[in-house]
């Protein structure tokens, strides 16, 4: 079988610095926050190029405090895409806030920069444009009408740990940017994670209170805050993973560059990758009218794949009281249609490619 990840593989070849690692913080007992996940923050930090980086327990709480730390609150309009996990969503309405969207570009399937102005309003307090499947969106037009109109700018970089834009990283480009270490991310945690990002003091300041219950002083409670923190075992282990990083990165753009070259003349769509950006590839995703059914053929062949995301949260029963139905953003509906997202992980084999690449050459009955 070629699995569609293969974390047991990534644990064997890193397995005497995690456990060293984590029996560290058992010894220590600094089983929330602590030591570890302040060294792993600061480390952090330094690898998005940002001044600081705020450490929490999931992908969605960092978005959730980055909104909340900007001002966002009942009666604010948040402009995303439809083409994303629902959690991007999800976030904008804990903090209150409407999620407004705008679909996606045709070739990336990130925010489409040209969709954007039509539907700010006096209402609308910031942008949250999505780095999709490890690749930048559009970030210099975006940060551009967000200058022009006095706009937020969270990034959610929860699958892009390393990608670039024009040089600059992930991260380092809104105010505040949010990460995912779920495990299956390039970088994971050994559960959940999340951290937020930032070159702005005194939003790193807000969302440390806001993370731990808003206390700046043991039950001393400045802001109303959250049970956010992140485990001290959880930033030990992505202290060890984070020095891996680009080399586990550069693996993935190999395997990456395998496939373009072997699917180069397949009746099916590689990615498409934006000029001057860096791809770091969390998933490797082609798209084809015959997706179900290319998707069992590979399932024959003891082949696993995944689908992101099948349904764009617009088009989702949860979230159909925003208003919208289909046809409303034909980008985003079309590429639910026709994305299948290959196995690609650092430890995958040439033979293992080249295995994907035959199986996706047999014909497919339409």
């Amino acid at each position: 079988m070629i699995p569609y990840l293969d974390l047991p593989a990534q644990y064997r070849s890193i397995k005497p610095e995690v456990d060293e690692a984590v029996q560290r913080v058992l010894a220590s007992a600094q089983l929330i926050l602590g030591p570890e996940v302040a060294a792993f923050e600061q480390a952090f930090a330094a690898y998005c190029r940002t001044s600081d980086a705020v450490g929490v327990n999931s992908g969605t709480s960092a978005l959730h405090v980055a909104l909340r730390a900007c001002g966002i609150g009942s009666g604010d309009e948040v402009v995303t895409v439809p083409f994303t996990f629902v959690a991007t969503v999800a976030a904008i309405e804990y903090a209150g806030a409407r999620p407004v969207l705008v679909d996606v570009e045709p070739g990336t399937l990130t925010m489409d920069p040209s969709q954007i102005e039509r539907v700010i309003t006096p209402r609308t307090k910031a942008l949250v444009p999505v780095h999709l499947f490890g690749q930048p969106a559009d970030m210099d037009p975006i940060l551009e009408i967000a200058h022009r109109h006095g706009l937020r700018v969270i990034e959610d970089a929860a699958q892009a740990h390393g990608a670039e834009y024009k040089g600059r990283r992930c991260g380092s480009m809104g105010d505040i940017a949010t990460f995912s270490f779920y495990p299956g991310k390039n970088l994971g945690a050994f559960g959940e994670g999340g951290a937020v990002v930032t070159s702005d003091r005194d939003l790193a300041t807000t969302m440390r209170l806001l993370r731990s219950w808003g206390e700046e002083h043991r039950y001393e409670h400045r802001l109303k805050g959250f049970n956010y923190r992140m485990d001290g075992i959880q930033g030990a282990i992505l202290g060890v993973k984070l020095r891996h990083l680009e080399a586990w990165t550069e693996a993935r753009r190999s395997r990456a560059a395998l496939y373009d070259r072997l699917l180069a003349d397949a009746a099916l769509r590689t990615p498409v990758v934006r000029d001057n950006c860096r791809h770091v590839y969390h998933c490797y995703v082609v798209r084809t009218a015959n997706r179900d059914q290319l998707r069992q053929t590979l399932a024959d062949q003891q082949i696993q794949t995944g689908v992101h995301y099948p349904i764009p949260v617009h088009l989702q029963p949860a979230y159909a009281d925003l208003g919208y139905s289909a046809g409303d953003f034909p980008v985003a509906e079309a590429a639910a249609r026709d994305v299948l997202s290959l196995p690609i992980f650092p430890e995958m084999t040439d033979a293992q490619v080249e295995a994907v690449a035959s199986a996706l050459r047999v014909p497919v009955q339409a």
